[in-house]
């Protein structure tokens, strides 16, 4: 009888534990006196965070099909990956869905790296009646029951994975109100235009992806759910129609510095920031030639002012961290709605930006898309897989991350002369 009853004690025990371990960490918001901040098992917690995919030479966003490959390659391939991210002290992975559950449990399990799950919310179009239609009307019903009966399943299939961080709907969904592609464009200007565009796309959008968190919500209470909006355009709108949305996250590109995002959310939103996306190319326009160290230099100033502006700090404590864009490069980027160009690595300047002042040129572009890594990416193996060559930017990004902003013993003076410490080798 006692034996039984101590067999029948250890089965209990055995499925606490397993139900435990399914239901993966404790991740909340916390709002305090000194801020906003993320908690992770009930400690403070960063997002040291980094976009990442498996593209190999050759391949795209479409057809480069990873998660179908053998579960033996995808494990090498995500090895080589995670070792190199693991040593950067990257802590967070943004991925697009796609990727199966299995593989953010073993990411985190074997290397402690968290994942963001992102879905595009109808950022490059979506199937309707089995046919693929773009820009996405988001005023349109079929359209917001396809996108939402999406976010459900999404939902329901990563909810209790451990290694989940966080839901993230769109990928600055607002500039694919202005053109429709997936290659980056400059914005086109005009009040008119800006005012027509937030009353009849924009305010729909956010709306719908305020039902989409309340859904998330319901479903999945232990994960938060943002945005990914591109800068701070129709930060009004957002703040009207997406009050169930948790975090702000954001994809900027300003230069070496974000300038005034940060007190601009806090006064306007009042939600956390997430940096989704922001970076530098290691290409100069210009002089037509690779420039590690002008990459290196954009990040680490980036950085600096994300770290400065956490809880606890005396800006504007609002910040949960960032994701740099992107680990390895994109040769598919120039040319991808033709499926072309995927294996050439093309200097092509497709947007202009005078915040990267080292290669502008006044009504020239200078954003090399295809050079935004962190790390070179090398020729494809048999196995279909490749390596990578870190850049200087890997080396500042691992000196950067080595830096805790929530210790005890920063503050904005330590912070600044920790920063000061990390040369970048010219």
């Amino acid at each position: 009888m006692h034996r039984f009853v101590f067999i029948l004690i250890s089965l209990l025990c055995l499925l606490i534990l397993v139900q435990c371990v399914q239901k993966g960490s404790t991740i909340k918001l916390d709002q305090s006196d000194t801020g906003q901040i993320l908690l992770v098992d009930d400690e403070p917690f960063i997002i040291n965070g980094m976009n990442w995919d498996y593209i190999p030479i050759g391949k795209n966003a479409v057809d480069a099909r990873f998660w179908e490959m053998p579960d033996a390659l995808i494990k090498k391939g995500l090895d080589r990956e995670l070792k190199l991210l693991q040593d950067m002290r990257v802590n967070t992975l943004r991925i697009y869905t796609g990727m199966p559950p299995k593989w953010i449990r073993y990411i985190y399990e074997q290397y402690g790296v968290y994942t963001i799950i992102n879905h595009a919310f109808g950022r490059y179009g979506l199937t309707i009646d089995n046919e693929w239609v773009e820009p996405t009307i988001y005023s349109d019903a079929r359209v917001g029951q396809i996108l939402l009966s999406e976010i459900d399943s999404i939902v329901n299939v990563y909810k209790d994975t451990p290694g989940l961080l966080m839901y993230l709907l769109g990928n600055e969904n607002n500039y694919g109100l202005f053109w429709s592609g997936a290659e980056t464009e400059n914005i086109p200007k005009g009040p008119e235009l800006d005012k027509v565009i937030a009353e009849s796309r924009a305010r729909p959008m956010y709306r719908l992806m305020n039902k989409a968190a309340q859904n998330i919500h319901a479903l999945d209470p232990n994960h938060p759910v943002a945005i990914c909006n591109g800068d701070l355009l129709f930060l009004d709108i957002i703040n009207e129609e997406c009050q169930d949305v948790d975090v702000f996250g954001t994809n900027v590109y300003r230069g070496l510095s974000f300038g005034n995002l940060f007190d601009e959310v806090k006064r306007v939103y009042g939600k956390p920031v997430l940096f989704t996306e922001f970076g530098a190319d290691a290409y100069d326009a210009i002089l037509q030639k690779e420039d590690q160290v002008a990459q290196a230099e954009f990040l680490k100033s980036n950085w600096q002012e994300i770290y400065s502006n956490v809880s606890g700090l005396r800006n504007a404590q609002n910040v949960i961290g960032g994701c740099t864009f992107q680990f390895s490069d994109g040769w598919w980027k120039y040319d991808f709605d033709n499926r072309k160009r995927a294996d050439v690595q093309d200097n092509n300047a497709s947007w202009s930006n005078g915040g990267y002042y080292h290669d502008y040129v006044e009504g020239q572009n200078n954003m090399n898309e295809e050079w935004f890594g962190i790390c070179i990416k090398g020729p494809t193996d048999a196995d279909g897989l490749y390596s990578l060559k870190p850049r200087k930017a890997y080396f500042t990004l691992k000196a950067i991350h080595a830096i805790d902003p929530y210790s005890p013993n920063i503050s904005i003076e330590a912070l600044g002369q920790r920063f000061n410490e990390i040369r970048i080798d010219k």
